[in-house]
């Protein structure tokens, strides 16, 4: 089989040119952040009474959040419209990520940047909704559960550190599908390599949702491992559908 040759169109960088490239990236990714907090910041209020939805959906009538500072309230607001605007220049964000990474492929590689773009934003806001939607309201409820027999003084702070940990980290994770994709087009990873070290990617899964996970308990640790464990087996389907082809060793 003949070997694919480098195509004549590949841009050739310089280190200088490598480092000039992904400051441009940043620059414009930084942009478009905070673009998304201004846009945010008007809907702040509104915003964070959609995300304590998780929890106060389980609280007595009447009963809110707390604060303990004078200014905690004002740097809620800010940090919510912060977490809401890397939602909102995600687009821009992984466009900016393809196109540093485009200059090294191919030219019938670069071509799926429409479909990179699209298939990471939408796999990013599904783990981000799947996290609030599905995964925070259990946590909440077992949580509220187990001290049920105290008095609650919940803060905001308190809350908000632990909702965007669990939406960021699950928006992050619903990636991988994508991540490996990207490494089976390269022929970096085949779907029987993944298979191989199933085992340990498990073990991975399980670390990685203890240090996202907001309590230490195996039962809530589980319940994010689980749709992690499902992403991976998705992206070995991936794999072995969309995959380099390479011949059997």
């Amino acid at each position: 089989m003949r070997s694919v040759q480098p195509e004549e169109d590949l841009p050739r960088m310089t280190l200088l040119e490598h480092l000039e490239e992904l400051r441009r990236r940043l620059l414009v990714s930084l942009v478009a952040l905070l673009g998304g907090f201004l846009l945010s910041w008007n809907w702040a209020r509104e915003i964070f009474s959609f995300l304590a939805k998780p929890l106060t959906q389980f609280l007595p009538e009447g009963e809110k959040l707390a604060f303990t500072g004078l200014v905690d309230p004002f740097m809620l607001y800010i940090k919510v419209a912060a977490l809401t605007g890397v939602f909102v220049a995600s687009p821009v964000i992984l466009h900016q990520l393809w196109l540093f990474v485009a200059p090294a492929l191919y030219r019938h590689e670069r071509k799926v940047a429409a479909f990179f773009l699209l298939v990471t934003t939408v796999f990013f806001l599904l783990g981000g909704y799947f996290g609030y939607a599905v995964v925070f309201p259990m946590v909440c409820k077992f949580l509220l559960e187990v001290g049920r027999d105290f008095r609650q003084v919940l803060t905001i702070n308190e809350y908000f550190s632990m909702a965007s940990k669990v939406i960021l980290g699950l928006g992050l994770v619903f990636e991988l599908p994508v991540l490996i994709l990207f490494l089976a087009r390269l022929g970096v990873v085949t779907h029987r390599l993944l298979l191989r070290y199933f085992r340990f990617a498990v073990l991975g899964i399980f670390i990685v949702a203890a240090i996202i996970t907001p309590t230490p308990d195996i039962a809530t640790q589980s319940v994010f491992a689980l749709p992690m464990i499902a992403l991976y087996l998705l992206g070995v389907l991936v794999a072995w559908v969309f995959g380099k082809r390479v011949p059997e060793p």
